[in-house]
């Protein structure tokens, strides 16, 4: 596929069919996720796969509450990717604090989006999320305490007819060329 394409297909699916992820097509997203590029290659991240129903449902009933009800639709995920932030090589730690970056961080974010693009390419949908109460899903998948989580992901085959109209800010609005 055409990478415009692929990234014109890739969006954050909030409604999915009940059908279960083939392995395969799974690895390949795990897979397309750890060759991503990292700060000082650090790698720094550890991907929990929960994709027991059971579990799934736990995990799923930790993103959203009274207070925030927009997250509902991952329980019907039939798969949530749980990244952990790993400690990053001693260089990326001081580099980041010099430049007061959070490498790990963006790290992740690259590395999640190669989960997603991948998962695009297999038919399969995802959503990134950042909303999650963070304590009781390390005491589920037994997490250490020291360990933080970064990001999770659903993943499952959308449910949707047609892709939805991606709305984005023009080029123009965007964008400027050697100065603010």
């Amino acid at each position: 596929m055409d990478f415009i394409e692929l990234v014109k297909k890739r969006f954050s699916v909030r409604k999915y069919k009940q059908q279960a992820v083939e392995k395969e097509k799974l690895e390949k997203c795990l897979e397309a996720a750890r060759l991503a590029p990292s700060a000082s290659n650090s790698q720094p991240w550890k991907f929990i796969v929960v994709n027991d129903a059971g579990l799934v449902g736990k995990v799923a009933n930790e993103t959203y509450g009274p207070l925030a009800s927009f997250n509902t639709f991952v329980k019907q995920a039939p798969v949530i990717v749980v990244i952990v932030l790993e400690k990053p090589k001693l260089i990326t730690q001081i580099g980041g604090r010099l430049k007061n970056k959070e490498w790990s961080l963006i790290d992740i974010g690259i590395a999640a989006e190669h989960f997603c693009l991948q998962a695009a390419e297999e038919g399969l949908g995802t959503c990134m999320l950042g909303w999650y109460n963070e304590k009781p899903i390390k005491k589920l998948l037994n997490i250490p305490e020291t360990k933080s989580i970064g990001l999770l992901i659903t993943l499952g085959y959308p449910d949707y007819e047609n892709t939805p109209d991606k709305k984005r800010k023009s080029l123009d609005e965007m964008l400027s060329f050697n100065t603010f």
